[in-house]
């Protein structure tokens, strides 16, 4: 157990690393970030932080040394440099669920063998793959990276007419997924807790927007029945005892049309579906990842009221004095200095508009 003036170490200096640094310091635990970014939003608010590469293993080394547990907000790092934290501090969660997350191909394996239903796909390595999925497939669907896509981006949406060299030339010829597209009612996904002892929490199932690929909004209590929203609890929570995982994984799922719950993607760290639990739950989803790693007893994932999260993406966040203004409201903002299309600045959230 790690307790008060202990030390955690976040691989990665993003949005996910500042409020899980925030959580940790209402705990009395203490922060050092590794990130190849300098003035990053969790570098604002750590007690610590160490700038380098991912793959400097002297560096990465150095920081292990100096950090009782070591946990991520960024999964796609090096497997070589996960490789050379291995044995140096407790990595949770675990080198499996990292691996398994990095590669949709793998992704896609687990959740079969698992029997947790999902879009039909194939693997893709090269055109011919694709031509054969296309023909397979039949109708649209949509060609991903097997790796390092995130917020639409590494996608195509094909059909059977698309050029198959044509495509694997677009998504840069690296191994891919070809997914088959489902006609479904309503995007939802779970975030789970897993302690050291295997206890589990679930927060409430979350139903959300995407627009241009990326999450616009998260509500809850999302539209499901009491069936359908057992279902996709016992999904995420069937994952994560397979990874044997300590910490946090989000699900991403469908509810099809018939009302079945499929498996999407999934992401063994806290997620963006989940800071509406920072205003609306008894331990948000930061709080419970520091919990969670450092050996403690889980918090109370209990909703206390309803809530929507709005993401402000890019010049979004230019409105920011509006939010403070409005009733019920919470804003979070993650001290980025510049804003991009596409990126994530900030989020509010608040009670829905019956």
């Amino acid at each position: 157990m790690i307790g008060p003036g202990g030390w955690i170490g976040i691989l990665g200096g993003g949005q996910l690393g500042r409020m899980t640094a925030l959580a940790a310091a209402r705990l009395g635990l203490r922060c050092h970030i590794y990130t190849p970014e300098a003035e990053g939003p969790a570098g604002q608010v750590a007690s610590r932080v160490t700038v380098a590469p991912y793959e400097d293993l002297d560096a990465l080394a150095r920081w292990a040394d100096s950090v009782d547990v070591i946990t991520f907000e960024f999964e796609n790092v090096p497997a070589a440099s996960l490789a050379s934290l291995a044995g140096r501090r407790p990595l949770r969660p675990g080198p499996r669920a990292l691996e398994i997350a990095q590669d949709r191909i793998s992704e896609k394996s687990f959740f079969a063998d698992l029997g947790i239903p999902t879009a039909p796909w194939v693997p893709v390595h090269g055109a011919d793959d694709l031509r054969h999925g296309l023909a397979h497939l039949g109708g649209p669907a949509l060609l991903k990276t097997a790796r390092l896509g995130y917020d639409g981006k590494g996608q195509l949406r094909l059909d059977p007419t698309s050029d198959p060299e044509d495509a694997w030339r677009s998504l840069g010829q690296v191994p891919a997924v070809l997914e088959g597209l489902v006609s479904f009612s309503r995007e939802v996904s779970v975030i789970v807790a897993r302690g050291l002892d295997g206890a589990v929490a679930c927060f409430d199932p979350t139903e959300n927007v995407h627009r241009n690929g990326i999450l616009h909004t998260s509500t809850v209590p999302a539209a499901l029945s009491e069936d359908e929203a057992e279902a996709a609890c016992r999904v995420a929570i069937r994952a994560a005892q397979a990874l044997d995982l300590v910490g946090l994984l989000a699900v991403e799922m469908f509810l099809t049309m018939d009302g079945q719950i499929i498996a999407n993607e999934m992401a063994p760290r806290p997620h963006n579906s989940g800071h509406w639990t920072m205003d609306a739950c008894h331990t948000d989803q930061f709080e419970q990842l520091v919990r969670a790693v450092c050996g403690l007893p889980l918090g109370d994932p209990g909703r206390f009221r309803p809530l929507r999260m709005l993401n402000l993406i890019g010049d979004d966040v230019l409105d920011w004095v509006s939010h403070l203004a409005r009733p019920g409201a919470r804003l979070h903002l993650y001290g980025k200095h510049e804003s991009r299309p596409g990126r994530k600045m900030g989020h509010v959230n608040f009670p829905p508009t019956p």
